[in-house]
């Protein structure tokens, strides 16, 4: 099976249910299949979208209308994008809740405390410098592992799930998913399939954790985690070590950029080509990939979770839609380039061009990726073997004939075969 091509929509920027329906129609035409909204709940005071405070109301802004809790429009707008042949996939943030959540009143007993017998405010270490701690003040954190009241709060989280399947949702996006215990991760799985009339797949969001805390959330059976390899600039195995050590636990997806971080565009200068690299690397790196709305336009205003609009869309900066059709096009023609794989081990690291051969862990043929590290100058790179190639910053024909050495354009990704490939 194919693995996702995911294309999120960033509720705040893209506006009201309508337009969220105006998006995946963009985003299927460009090749994507699935489509990935953050949080859609009603907010706590800081607006924030993952300081959720009522979990069975929407956003009010993402609303045409008022009245209600808001999820009949929620489910119209689900059911005309499954129309289109996208599955839907939603944000499950069970880890915290906002300080001015009704449930804080309601059930105290769920909540974390801290060292006085106060509720607890989450915090994170910065690994880098374990003197930066940053506090989230808005929010305060569930003990999903310990509450006196476990049973019932898992509960609630089970019927919550019940909820979104019933709208329609087909995938979760199980924030900081290492933060939940395993056991209740395995229970809304199930619960979430009972309840579904087709599949539903659930994505760990574990950026930023230890490898041994991804080792243990194995026992929840999670369909995928996702992936650092955008931070990866060919000059290190640890992006390699990562992905064969990720997919003892379940296959992966990678981005170029994400809402969390610096738009893709302004890390890479505002250059195209250097964008089309990225993109091309990380599109074939594991089983799925994910891009932001407005990435395809080269924006360049971050995806704030606290204060984005509808104002922050902007003229394109580059146009890049035809480029991830194609890629999107690339990736179900080459199935070796929609599955996990397994890299060829220790590739040459230190030169303008690196050669990373990825092969098939379910009988696919081999594929070989040839990158141009070097933003500005062309280079040529000697082929282990005749290949037959194709360069997506060019199209999606294959070359007639194999060829034993490629001349690469700066920043230039090829992909090369052993057999010709017809898309």
């Amino acid at each position: 099976m194919s693995g996702p091509s995911i294309y999120n929509i960033f509720p705040p920027i893209a506006g009201t249910t309508d337009q969220w329906v105006r998006w995946a129609e963009h985003a299927r035409r460009m090749g994507f299949d699935w489509i990935y909204l953050n949080p859609i709940q009603a907010p706590g005071f800081s607006g924030s979208l993952y300081s959720i405070k009522d979990y069975y109301r929407v956003n009010p802004v993402f609303l045409k209308t008022s009245g209600g809790s808001g999820y009949e429009e929620v489910e119209l707008a689900f059911r005309e994008m499954r129309q289109l042949g996208l599955n839907i996939m939603v944000d499950l943030v069970i880890n915290h809740t906002a300080i001015d959540s009704p449930l804080v009143k309601e059930h105290p007993e769920w909540y974390s405390l801290d060292e006085e017998g106060e509720l607890l405010h989450p915090s994170a270490i910065d690994p880098a410098d374990a003197r930066n701690v940053t506090v989230w003040g808005d929010l305060y954190e569930i003990d999903n592992e310990a509450s006196t009241a476990r049973e019932a709060l898992w509960a609630y989280w089970s019927d919550f799930v019940r909820h979104l399947v019933r709208l329609g949702v087909q995938g979760f996006r199980c924030d900081a998913a290492y933060k939940v215990p395993a056991p209740l991760w395995a229970r809304l799985i199930e619960v979430a399939r009972e309840a579904a009339e087709g599949p539903v797949l659930f994505f760990a969001e574990t950026l930023g954790c230890r490898l041994e805390e991804v080792a243990e959330l194995a026992e929840a059976g999670f369909d995928y985690l996702y992936n650092s390899s955008k931070y990866w600039n060919f000059d290190a195995s640890w992006a390699l070590e990562q992905h064969e050590s990720f997919q003892r636990v379940a296959p992966s997806v990678a981005f170029p950029e994400s809402h969390d971080t610096e738009r893709l565009f302004v890390s890479c200068g505002g250059r195209a080509h250097v964008m089309q690299q990225r993109i091309a690397v990380t599109a074939i790196f594991s089983a799925g990939l994910q891009a932001t709305m407005g990435m395809e336009y080269g924006w360049k205003k971050p995806c704030d979770v606290m204060g984005a609009t509808t104002t922050i869309q902007e003229a394109p900066g580059v146009i890049l839609v035809d480029y991830l059709r194609n890629i999107n096009a690339i990736r179900r023609a080459v199935p070796v380039f929609s599955e996990e794989g397994h890299f060829a081990p220790d590739p040459f690291f230190h030169g303008e061009t690196i050669l990373l051969e990825k092969r098939s862990g379910q009988h696919a043929p081999t594929a070989f990726i040839v990158v141009n590290k070097n933003w500005d100058r062309a280079q040529t790179h000697a082929l282990p073997e005749p290949l037959y190639l194709l360069r997506p910053f060019r199209g999606t024909e294959c070359s007639a004939e194999p060829v034993t050495e490629v001349e690469l354009e700066p920043a230039e990704v090829v992909y090369g075969f052993r057999e010709r490939v017809m898309l």
